[in-house]
């Protein structure tokens, strides 16, 4: 072997170990992040003081417990956990004044999420948050 062989693969192994490390902490840092993901929801209906509560808790590693998790965790991932960016479906919704509150405390990707939003009704909040708060579907 070569002194020009010998350092191309000494050069060759030192980049593979770089890799190695650089991937591991990657790793390590995403599964906590992952871990720190939980939103605890809830949908009043009527007003905040005499309406009924609904609740769930949300987990996205692996998505459970919520009825719709999976569809829920990948609405979030697409806008960072900011509840307020998802992008509404285009629904009509009647013109009938049943308010809803939605409601997220806890905690994505290691932020803090503390979200309250009040709908017309349960069928505008369902276009504006998509899976979110559909958990007794």
């Amino acid at each position: 072997m070569t002194h020009h062989t010998r350092a191309t693969a000494l050069a060759g192994a030192l980049l593979a170990l770089a890799a190695l490390l650089t991937v591991g902490p990657a790793r390590a840092a995403t599964r906590e992040a992952r871990a720190d993901t939980w939103l605890y929801l809830t949908v009043t209906k009527g007003s905040a003081r005499t309406g009924a509560v609904r609740g769930t808790l949300l987990r996205c590693d692996p998505p459970r417990p919520h009825a719709r998790a999976a569809e829920a965790c990948a609405d979030l991932a697409a806008v960072g956990g900011d509840i307020g960016r998802i992008p509404a479906d285009n629904v009509f919704c009647p013109m009938i004044h049943a308010p809803v509150t939605a409601r997220a405390l806890g905690r994505w990707n290691g932020r803090t999420v503390d979200f309250r939003e009040t709908y017309t009704s349960a069928c505008v909040m369902k276009a504006r948050t998509r899976h979110v708060f559909a958990f007794d579907d």
